[in-house]
């Protein structure tokens, strides 16, 4: 979607609140020099690829899309304390718990118990609070999953210029994203042993900093070299554009000057709800899957459920169907779970593809990014599923 131009609220909203940036190249690489890929807009005849934007400048968009809806919407700054179903089947608030069930809560829906004492009575109940889901716990439904053994160092780092492309650069420990936020910012995210992890939060800014400048260019490993990004190399006949020189291939991430925001820590983890739905209950999001955020793609699958979400709720609304009914609520978690299990596989395989540092394996993975930046169809396949456009096969 073209932020830019569409009418859409959401898009609105983005563009009046906060740091973005909607017009990103992207440039992959590896700390072997042998590996590299870089997709551009004009790759798949687009004006843009995508739109980067501050958590807190979506939840501010999403929140004005809230309160300027026709829907009746009201908001509880609390938390959820228990849940029971199977109790109502109308939405009311219930001031005083030890009063008797107001008629309306008389059915099948939910009660959820406010941290306040209070008690909300409602239809469906859509878990949306991410990957230690609150909801998903209460309503019993299990994951299957393993942690990576790897953290996530996140902050909002500062140049002298602005950043007008999205880089990541595969390390021995983990990959290092720098994403561009417009305003001459940009959001680091670096994948890294707990300890490593734990040192770097600690250590001074100024070591800080000159440890990611070392990452995003010359540590660990060389540059991608002339000889590797010239066009002689066994795709160039799939190649559907005209010469590229070399100097265009490769650019140098811009130096990181300053720190513009506290360094935060995050543990990794591969997560999958047995079950997206039970009666009264769904999951979407980071509530139903949690990935590595190496290529990014978590908020995408999260964008997927919530519009399979809504449509289906929709359908089902028009058909008179109650929109609590676990049977309506699987067509939901059949839409969604195949193309969520797939991008996790995908990202996963990622994750354990570079967790090895071995001479032919390295060749290996290196033919992999040649393939993936220099075969037209495949490069164009690749971009169009990342982006939520396509499913696989990626040729289709």
């Amino acid at each position: 979607m073209d932020w830019r131009n569409t009418d859409h609220p959401l898009a609105g909203g983005l563009r009046r609140d906060g740091r973005r940036r909607d017009d990103i190249r992207i440039v992959v690489w590896d700390y072997t020099g042998l590996g590299y890929a870089r997709y551009h807009a004009r790759d798949v005849n687009k004006d843009y690829l995508g739109c980067v934007a501050e958590n807190k400048v979506l939840h501010n968009a999403l929140l004005s899309c809230v309160k300027d809806s026709d829907f009746k919407t009201t908001i509880y700054p609390l938390r959820l304390s228990s849940m029971a179903l199977n109790t109502s089947s109308m939405s009311v608030v219930e001031e005083n718990t030890k009063s008797v069930e107001p008629p309306s809560a008389q059915g099948h829906g939910a009660k959820l118990q406010l941290s306040d004492g209070s008690s909300l009575y409602a239809k469906l109940v859509v878990g949306a609070d991410g990957g230690k889901s609150h909801v998903r716990e209460l309503a019993g439904i299990k994951t299957t999953g393993w942690n990576y053994s790897q953290n996530a160092i996140i902050c909002t780092v500062e140049h002298a210029s602005e950043n007008v492309c999205a880089w990541q650069r595969f390390l021995p420990t983990g990959p290092i994203a720098l994403l561009p936020m417009g305003d001459k910012f940009s959001n680091i995210v670096w994948t890294m042993s707990p300890a490593e992890s734990n040192s770097r939060k600690s250590t001074t800014e100024e070591e800080f900093l000159k440890d990611v400048n070392y990452a995003l260019d010359y540590g660990y490993g060389p540059r991608p070299t002339s000889g590797l990004l010239g066009t002689g190399d066994m795709f160039s006949w799939f190649k559907m554009d005209a010469t590229i020189s070399t100097n265009e291939f490769f650019e140098i991430p811009p130096k990181v000057i300053k720190l513009a925001s506290e360094r935060m820590v995050f543990p990794l983890t591969l997560r999958h709800a047995n079950s997206y739905a039970s009666k009264r209950v769904v999951l979407i999001g980071d509530a139903a899957h949690t990935v590595h955020p190496l290529a990014g793609q978590g908020v995408n699958l999260g964008f997927g459920d919530a519009f399979s979400l809504s449509r289906i709720i929709a359908e089902g609304i028009a058909l008179g169907t109650d929109i609590g009914e676990v049977n309506l609520l699987k067509k939901y978690e059949t839409e969604r779970r195949s193309a969520n299990i797939m991008m996790m596989a995908i990202l996963d395989g990622f994750q354990k593809a570079y967790s090895v540092d071995f001479g032919p394996f390295n060749i290996l993975r290196a033919a992999a990014f040649h393939g993936a930046n220099c075969i037209s169809p495949l490069k164009k396949g690749i971009i169009s599923y990342a982006s939520g456009e396509h499913k696989l096969p990626i040729f289709l």
